[in-house]
């Protein structure tokens, strides 16, 4: 077991390695920081709307650290649980903090403060995926390089001018999650939520990278930027509320089995009131028949 751990650590770095070399050197962009929505609507505050649309984060991060903590609120039974959704909590809170601070100066260097509080929010979600859906101790021992592979990934992108290494830490659990979701039993009810969470982030990226059309279309109200950071939102809402819901499942079942299953009742259901309606039918046919003879 400790081999194949070696193992698969060891492949995971060669195929980053590879994809390193054979892939172009991805820099920042410093149109990235000429937002649609530049605004002064509140206080002189710039980009207001930009700004204060981080509120959320902060308050929903205070609220799941809370309950972490308070009468053990999520009935957090594993260590490893426990520091891996405050570790979440923690970078959703930052997130209010760093994201707000970059945007009333949007560069380089104050985008590192809104990057990376995302990166141990995004890191920690893996490591409790794998406390959740693999094994316990292997994911709370991933909870440590996970989040420093966050972090040099945002060291690297600063020193280096290169955005490859903060590009998968971020899109990989947005590919990896939804798909464990789906297809690897669940240790707790409610699994779906992951999905809603992962949906919302999906929205906020085609928001995000629709800043300026949205702006348009909108009339000038709203920003596809503002509207990213409320989708966003959303997940560590989403996810608090599967954790304040969710129980111990007691029939693990993949979201994909019972998908199948239901599948396979409906079209049991269509079959049988299929069968009935041509049973009607001839019964129908036969009593209209003798009625005339």
């Amino acid at each position: 077991m400790e081999k194949s751990r070696w193992i698969a650590w060891g492949a995971a770095l060669v195929i980053f390695g590879v994809l390193m070399v054979v892939t172009p050197k991805i820099p920042q962009s410093e149109e990235y920081h000429d937002f649609a929505d530049q605004r002064k609507l509140l206080f002189g505050i710039p980009n207001t709307l930009n700004v204060i649309s981080n509120i959320p984060f902060f308050f929903v991060g205070i609220i799941g650290l809370v309950l972490c903590y308070w009468k053990n609120y999520f009935q957090l039974s594993l260590q490893g649980e426990l520091w891996g959704w405050t570790l979440f909590y923690l970078g959703v809170t930052a997130v209010g903090f760093g994201s707000s601070y970059y945007h009333l100066n949007p560069n380089d260097a104050t985008l590192v403060w809104d990057r990376l509080p995302m990166t141990v929010a995004f890191t920690s979600i893996v490591a409790i995926f794998i406390i959740e859906r693999v094994d316990e101790k292997k994911g709370t021992i991933s909870l440590l390089p996970l989040f420093l592979a966050g972090v040099l990934s945002i060291v690297y992108w600063r020193y280096f001018d290169d955005l490859r290494p903060y590009a998968a830490v971020q899109f990989v659990p947005c590919i990896v999650i939804p798909v464990m979701a789906i297809i690897i039993p669940p240790m707790y009810t409610h699994s779906s939520y992951w999905l809603w969470a992962a949906g919302f982030y999906l929205l906020a990226k085609v928001t995000e990278a629709m800043d300026k059309p949205i702006y348009k279309w909108t009339h000038q109200i709203v920003s596809g930027h503002t509207l990213k950071h409320l989708f966003a939102a959303m997940v560590p809402v989403y996810l608090t509320l599967m954790l304040a819901k969710r129980t111990i499942e007691l029939d693990r079942r993949s979201l994909l089995t019972i998908w199948k299953v239901r599948l396979v009742e409906v079209k049991e259901r269509r079959r049988f009131k299929s069968n009935s309606t041509e049973t009607s039918l001839d019964v129908q046919y036969s009593a209209v028949s003798t009625t005339n003879e």
